[in-house]
Protein backbone atom coordinates (compact mmCIF):
# COMPACT_ATOMS: atom_id res chain seq x y z
CA UNK A 1 0.00 0.00 0.00
CA UNK A 2 1.28 3.43 -0.88
CA UNK A 3 0.09 6.85 0.23
CA UNK A 4 -0.15 9.61 -2.36
CA UNK A 5 -0.29 13.03 -0.73
CA UNK A 6 -2.70 15.45 -2.45
CA UNK A 7 -2.56 18.53 -0.26
CA UNK A 8 -1.40 19.97 3.05
CA UNK A 9 -4.58 21.03 4.84
CA UNK A 10 -2.93 22.32 8.04
CA UNK A 11 0.64 23.50 8.44
CA UNK A 12 2.46 23.74 11.78
CA UNK A 13 1.26 27.29 12.49
CA UNK A 14 -2.36 26.33 11.75
CA UNK A 15 -2.06 23.25 13.98
CA UNK A 16 -0.64 25.37 16.80
CA UNK A 17 -3.43 27.94 16.49
CA UNK A 18 -6.08 25.20 16.47
CA UNK A 19 -4.62 23.57 19.59
CA UNK A 20 -4.46 26.93 21.42
CA UNK A 21 -8.07 27.65 20.47
CA UNK A 22 -9.15 24.20 21.66
CA UNK A 23 -7.31 24.79 24.97
CA UNK A 24 -9.25 28.04 25.48
CA UNK A 25 -12.53 26.31 24.62
CA UNK A 26 -11.81 23.51 27.10
CA UNK A 27 -10.95 25.99 29.86
CA UNK A 28 -14.04 28.06 29.15
CA UNK A 29 -16.32 25.01 29.21
CA UNK A 30 -14.76 23.50 32.33
CA UNK A 31 -14.19 26.71 34.27
CA UNK A 32 -10.53 25.91 34.86
CA UNK A 33 -8.32 22.89 35.35
CA UNK A 34 -9.73 21.49 38.57
CA UNK A 35 -10.71 17.81 38.07
CA UNK A 36 -9.57 17.96 34.44
CA UNK A 37 -7.42 15.17 32.96
CA UNK A 38 -6.20 14.53 29.42
CA UNK A 39 -6.02 11.09 27.80
CA UNK A 40 -4.35 10.76 24.41
CA UNK A 41 -5.31 7.84 22.19
CA UNK A 42 -2.21 5.92 21.08
CA UNK A 43 -0.45 6.82 18.74
CA UNK A 44 -0.71 10.40 17.52
CA UNK A 45 -3.36 11.42 20.04
CA UNK A 46 -0.69 11.23 22.75
CA UNK A 47 1.64 13.97 21.43
CA UNK A 48 -1.44 16.06 20.57
CA UNK A 49 -2.62 15.68 24.18
CA UNK A 50 0.84 16.87 25.27
CA UNK A 51 0.55 19.95 23.04
CA UNK A 52 -2.93 20.61 24.42
CA UNK A 53 -1.64 20.22 28.00
CA UNK A 54 1.15 22.74 27.25
CA UNK A 55 -1.35 25.20 25.73
CA UNK A 56 -3.64 24.88 28.78
CA UNK A 57 -0.68 25.43 31.10
CA UNK A 58 0.35 28.55 29.17
CA UNK A 59 -3.12 30.03 29.77
CA UNK A 60 -3.98 28.69 33.23
CA UNK A 61 -0.54 28.30 34.80
CA UNK A 62 -1.28 24.89 36.31
CA UNK A 63 -0.47 21.41 35.12
CA UNK A 64 -3.24 19.13 33.86
CA UNK A 65 -2.58 15.42 34.48
CA UNK A 66 -2.09 13.48 31.26
CA UNK A 67 -2.13 9.83 30.31
CA UNK A 68 -2.41 7.63 27.25
CA UNK A 69 -4.67 4.77 26.27
CA UNK A 70 -4.23 1.91 23.87
CA UNK A 71 -7.45 0.65 22.29
CA UNK A 72 -5.97 -2.28 20.35
CA UNK A 73 -7.75 -5.08 22.21
CA UNK A 74 -10.99 -3.07 22.44
CA UNK A 75 -11.35 -2.69 18.67
CA UNK A 76 -14.41 -4.24 17.05
CA UNK A 77 -12.28 -5.03 13.99
CA UNK A 78 -9.29 -6.64 15.73
CA UNK A 79 -9.50 -9.70 13.48
CA UNK A 80 -9.03 -7.42 10.45
CA UNK A 81 -5.93 -5.75 11.92
CA UNK A 82 -3.86 -8.86 11.35
CA UNK A 83 -2.24 -11.62 13.37
CA UNK A 84 0.22 -9.31 15.14
CA UNK A 85 -1.41 -5.94 15.89
CA UNK A 86 0.82 -3.11 17.12
CA UNK A 87 0.15 -2.84 20.84
CA UNK A 88 1.09 0.29 22.78
CA UNK A 89 0.68 1.04 26.46
CA UNK A 90 -2.11 2.47 28.53
CA UNK A 91 -0.77 4.85 31.16
CA UNK A 92 -3.22 6.46 33.54
CA UNK A 93 -1.19 7.86 36.43
CA UNK A 94 -4.39 9.10 38.06
CA UNK A 95 -7.85 7.88 38.99
CA UNK A 96 -10.45 8.91 36.39
CA UNK A 97 -13.33 8.57 38.86
CA UNK A 98 -15.23 11.87 39.17
CA UNK A 99 -12.83 13.59 36.76
CA UNK A 100 -13.64 15.41 33.53
CA UNK A 101 -11.70 13.38 30.98
CA UNK A 102 -10.70 15.08 27.75
CA UNK A 103 -10.10 12.27 25.27
CA UNK A 104 -7.66 13.48 22.60
CA UNK A 105 -7.24 11.93 19.14
CA UNK A 106 -5.84 13.07 15.84
CA UNK A 107 -8.67 12.29 13.38
CA UNK A 108 -12.33 11.49 13.96
CA UNK A 109 -13.75 9.33 11.19
CA UNK A 110 -16.24 6.51 11.83
CA UNK A 111 -16.30 6.89 15.62
CA UNK A 112 -15.16 3.33 16.26
CA UNK A 113 -11.84 4.35 17.83
CA UNK A 114 -13.70 6.63 20.22
CA UNK A 115 -16.15 3.86 21.12
CA UNK A 116 -13.22 1.58 21.96
CA UNK A 117 -11.53 4.35 23.96
CA UNK A 118 -14.70 4.86 26.01
CA UNK A 119 -14.63 1.16 26.92
CA UNK A 120 -11.00 1.46 28.07
CA UNK A 121 -11.75 4.51 30.20
CA UNK A 122 -14.78 2.90 31.82
CA UNK A 123 -12.68 -0.14 32.72
CA UNK A 124 -10.44 2.21 34.74
CA UNK A 125 -13.16 4.10 36.62
CA UNK A 126 -16.27 6.23 36.28
CA UNK A 127 -15.53 9.79 35.19
CA UNK A 128 -17.95 12.64 35.84
CA UNK A 129 -17.78 13.39 32.11
CA UNK A 130 -15.83 12.39 29.02
CA UNK A 131 -15.34 14.98 26.31
CA UNK A 132 -13.73 14.48 22.92
CA UNK A 133 -11.06 16.74 21.40
CA UNK A 134 -9.86 15.97 17.87
CA UNK A 135 -7.52 17.87 15.61
CA UNK A 136 -9.47 16.89 12.47
CA UNK A 137 -13.09 15.81 12.04
CA UNK A 138 -13.48 14.31 8.57
CA UNK A 139 -17.08 13.11 8.83
CA UNK A 140 -18.47 9.72 7.71
CA UNK A 141 -19.60 8.65 11.19
CA UNK A 142 -20.88 5.10 11.66
CA UNK A 143 -21.70 5.60 15.35
CA UNK A 144 -23.54 8.44 17.13
CA UNK A 145 -20.36 10.17 18.31
CA UNK A 146 -19.49 13.83 17.94
CA UNK A 147 -16.49 15.83 19.14
CA UNK A 148 -16.74 18.56 21.75
CA UNK A 149 -13.61 20.36 20.52
CA UNK A 150 -12.41 20.35 16.91
CA UNK A 151 -9.29 21.85 15.39
CA UNK A 152 -10.63 21.71 11.84
CA UNK A 153 -13.56 20.13 10.01
CA UNK A 154 -12.41 18.62 6.71
CA UNK A 155 -15.07 17.12 4.44
CA UNK A 156 -13.54 14.13 2.66
CA UNK A 157 -14.55 11.32 0.39
CA UNK A 158 -14.32 7.84 1.86
CA UNK A 159 -11.47 7.09 -0.56
CA UNK A 160 -9.35 9.85 0.93
CA UNK A 161 -7.06 9.48 3.94
CA UNK A 162 -6.10 12.16 6.45
CA UNK A 163 -2.62 11.88 7.95
CA UNK A 164 -1.63 13.94 10.96
CA UNK A 165 2.13 14.33 11.27
CA UNK A 166 3.55 15.20 14.68
CA UNK A 167 7.05 15.35 16.07
CA UNK A 168 8.00 12.17 17.83
CA UNK A 169 6.58 10.13 14.96
CA UNK A 170 7.32 12.36 11.99
CA UNK A 171 9.89 14.95 10.89
CA UNK A 172 7.28 17.67 10.55
CA UNK A 173 4.05 19.02 12.00
CA UNK A 174 1.27 19.10 9.42
CA UNK A 175 -1.98 17.52 8.33
CA UNK A 176 -2.21 16.12 4.81
CA UNK A 177 -4.96 14.58 2.72
CA UNK A 178 -4.25 11.91 0.15
CA UNK A 179 -5.20 8.52 -1.16
CA UNK A 180 -3.99 5.01 -0.47
CA UNK A 181 -3.32 2.84 -3.48
CA UNK A 182 -1.69 -0.40 -4.50
CA UNK A 183 2.03 -0.40 -5.25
Amino acid sequence: MSFTEKAVIMNEDEMTRAIKRMAHEILEASGGIQDLVLLGVQRRGVPLAGLLRDAIKAVEGGEVPMGSIDITFYRDDLSKVGPTPRVATTEMPFDVTDKVVILVDDVLYTGRTVRAALDVIMDWGRPRAIQLAVLVDRGHRELPIRPDYVGKNVPTSQKEVIKVKVRGFDDTMEVVVGEVGER
